[in-house]
């Protein structure tokens, strides 16, 4: 593996990737991963700081000629999305990724590549080592915790960077040119239960939606994929309405910023309702599997009889839980009016979980207008409290404005435009990069993002495109070798 991926072109850039991902560094556990880029600084003899929150920074010189251009920041996170499947056996606390080469793709064998912001590190590490690339003064801004929470660009010390550019190598086209992004809002209702004994003569079952495309809560949201949890709520409900089940357990879904691939629920109803259930069970299924059969051709939902469980919810208590997951609103809640194609305002039911006394939904929700955010969570909000929890917010971050007259903009349009024979895409994204964020510290500082393509972001299926990392690798050196003077 590790020969086939570094003799990758470029090999640079390939290089730094394998060591990057040979560094275990899933979302809050980055203390290895910061280590190896204060010590690759380090061994670089150049500028390497670390602020309190744990973000690092290398600073460079500008080569011979280029000491009077403007100063750039060269931007992505440390920390990578972990998701695996079922039937793979890996720890991203202790294990590297197991990447292999499929025709014009990398892959990772059962688990996510971590191109996701790995191939942008790499690229940054690369210009940073290069003794020919012509740059103006530079400083590399890694963050962390961008994945879960963008913690390490919210808490980044407001002087620690003196740029007067910055480029965030995040984005995952490699024919666009990002000026803008959504913000977003982790929303996590809570509710306690005591739980009932079931009847004697009741019967277990346990159902399985699994084989989803998942993806990325807001790259991918916009496909109108699968999101087991949903489908958990519609096939529940369904059953529901035939005949009474009692909740026992669930276990649906992961990460707020992935879209759930597979859950897992258990439940128990009257022996002589065994045949209601599976005429209704049935039914659902056919529907949704319909529904479904071009964008989800892997889908799977099954069922089996179980062991009766000890504790379950009582009818009144499912039945409120099933209408609570029924309602609540997931997916694309409105496509921006002002940019063609762009999600303006969404929501990911992202993870439900129901054991131990306790059941716990986790959403994640975006949007680039900041009244959009609010009007779509305080919709959720209202229908999880008349479902009886508690709910709480965190994790909130502002979007990032699109500046159309952007300088840099222009500048790198230019480049794109004669090294691909066309123009680039001028776009937002639905996806919470950090320059909204980082805007917010250094609110004078021109900003873009570009990087490679990259399919799948956080999921097991994530693959990064080998030519295009070749074309993202060319256009970052010559915006590099093209920036502006200072005034």
């Amino acid at each position: 593996m590790s020969k086939t991926i570094r003799n990758l072109k470029p090999r640079a850039v390939w290089n730094n990737f394998a060591d990057l991902n040979a560094v275990p560094r899933p979302s809050k556990k980055e203390e290895r991963v910061i280590q190896f880029m204060k010590d690759f600084g380090k061994n670089l003899q150049l500028e390497t700081l670390q602020d309190e929150a744990g973000n690092v920074v290398i600073r460079k010189p500008a080569t011979k000629g280029m000491e009077n251009r403007k100063k750039v920041v060269l931007q992505a996170h440390l920390d990578m999305v972990h998701q695996k499947n079922n039937d793979t056996d890996f720890d991203f606390s202790s294990e590297g990724i197991n990447m292999y080469v499929d025709g014009d793709w990398v892959r990772a064998k059962g688990t996510t590549l971590g191109a996701d912001n790995g191939l942008g590190v790499a690229a940054i590490m690369s210009v940073l080592e290069s003794d020919e690339l012509p740059h103006p003064a530079l400083e590399a801004l890694f963050t962390f915790d961008e994945e879960t929470g963008m913690t390490g660009a919210k808490e980044l010390d407001d002087s620690i960077l003196t740029g007067d550019i910055l480029l965030n190598l995040d984005t995952e086209e490699d024919d666009e040119i990002d000026i803008g992004c959504a913000g977003g809002v982790d929303i996590t209702a809570v509710k306690t239960y005591k739980g009932v004994s079931p009847e004697k003569d009741a019967r277990g079952f346990q159902l399985v939606v699994k084989g989803l495309n998942g993806g990325h809560s807001g790259m991918d949201i916009i496909k109108g994929l699968g999101n087991s949890n949903k489908f958990m709520g519609r096939i529940l409900y369904h059953i529901s309405q035939k005949t009474a089940v009692q909740m026992a357990c669930i276990n649906g879904g992961g990460l707020r910023n992935a879209i759930p691939r597979e859950s897992v629920f258990e439940f128990v109803l009257e022996k002589s309702e065994i045949a209601t259930f599976e005429s209704a069970f049935d039914e659902i299924v056919t529907a949704i599997t319909d529904e479904y059969s071009e964008l989800e051709e892997n889908l799977s939902i099954t069922r089996k009889e179980i062991d009766l469980p000890e504790k379950v919810l009582t009818n009144e208590e499912s039945n409120v839980l099933i209408k609570t997951l029924q309602s609540a609103f997931n997916g694309v809640y409105r496509m921006s009016p002002d940019i063609e194609g762009l999600v303006e305002t969404s929501n990911n039911i992202a993870r439900v979980q129901l054991r131990d006394g306790k059941i716990e939904i986790q959403c994640l929700t975006r949007s680039s207008v900041e009244t959009g955010k609010k009007d779509l969570a305080g919709n959720l909000i209202a229908g999880f409290e008349l479902g009886g929890f508690e709910v709480t917010t965190s994790g909130d971050y502002p979007g990032w404005q699109p500046n159309p007259d952007s300088a840099i903009l222009k500048v790198a349009e230019t480049i794109y435009e004669k090294q691909n024979k066309e123009a680039p895409k001028v776009v937002a994204c639905h996806a919470g990069l950090e320059c909204g964020i980082l805007g917010s510290h250094y609110p004078e500082m021109d900003m873009i993002s570009f990087g490679p393509t990259i399919l799948g972001a956080h999921s097991p299926d994530e693959r990064a495109g080998i030519a295009s990392t070749q074309k993202f690798w060319k256009f970052l050196k010559e915006v590099l070798a093209n920036i502006p003077e200072k005034k």
